[in-house]
């Protein structure tokens, strides 16, 4: 991964950061607890993540919460986290214009209840009366392959019939309007993408861990930025330091 500038996050943080919440089940594992319990740990990882962000000034943060694939889950698993999503909107409906954090959620949201989409309706109003503040943007029944095709399908169905471009698919991505992530962590010890944001993260800066994601904590945060920090991020170019 390279060396980690210590301290370097307090210079400025990336706009927008896109986290692959990986170890849930692992972490409870290894502690003789249900998988289950390993996601309710991981959910609060995530309040705690999201407050240190916010506190820093960035202003997107993207996470992997639920992909296509993890319906073939066991059952039980599966409604713990439906489960955990909706305590998490209850609460957060309570508390978001506090915090100043909206919430935006991308993903093929058909499947889900009808009780968890009128939820996500009603954080989606109340993130359109915040001004400012962190965006927090959580990837539910999601993969980066079914949203490509979505995006292609939705632009097949336009009356316009202007050449494709990669703006023009962009426009009808579940990212519709947000920056590209400057950066991805994924904690877990796993190096791959796993089906996250494949479109987004084409010149992002990666950082693996193997600090399991419930036991991920700010000073953890901190330094994925300060590795970033350390980054020269040429976007295909050359820069005086190449």
């Amino acid at each position: 991964m390279g060396s980690v500038k210590e301290g370097a996050a307090a210079v400025s943080p990336p706009r927008h950061i896109a986290i692959i919440m990986d170890g849930n089940g692992r972490w409870a594992t290894r502690r003789g607890l249900p998988r289950t319990a390993g996601h309710a740990a991981g959910a609060e990882t995530f309040r705690r993540i999201a407050t240190r962000c916010n506190q820093l000034g960035v202003e997107y943060l993207t996470v992997y919460a639920f992909s296509t694939e993890n319906w073939k889950r066991p059952a039980a698993e599966v409604d713990a986290i439906m489960g955990l999503l909706e305590k998490y909107l209850h609460e957060a409906i309570d508390s978001m214009r506090r915090e100043g954090v909206r919430l935006r959620f991308f993903g093929d949201l058909s499947r889900l209840s009808p009780r968890l989409r009128a939820l996500i309706d009603e954080t989606d109003a109340i993130s359109r009366t915040i001004a400012g503040g962190l965006q927090a943007n959580i990837c539910l029944n999601y993969g980066g392959r079914d949203e490509i095709v979505r995006a292609a399908r939705r632009w097949a169905q336009t009356d316009d019939r202007a050449p494709l471009t990669e703006e023009s698919l962009s426009a009808y991505m579940d990212s519709a309007g947000i920056p590209d992530p400057d950066l991805l962590i994924r904690p877990g010890g796993e190096t791959r993408l796993s089906n996250f944001l494949l479109w987004q993260l084409a010149y992002a800066e990666f950082y693996f861990t193997d600090v399991l994601w419930p036991d991920f904590t700010a000073e953890d945060l901190d330094r994925a930025i300060a590795y970033y920090h350390g980054r020269d991020r040429r976007y295909g170019g050359v820069t005086d330091n190449a």
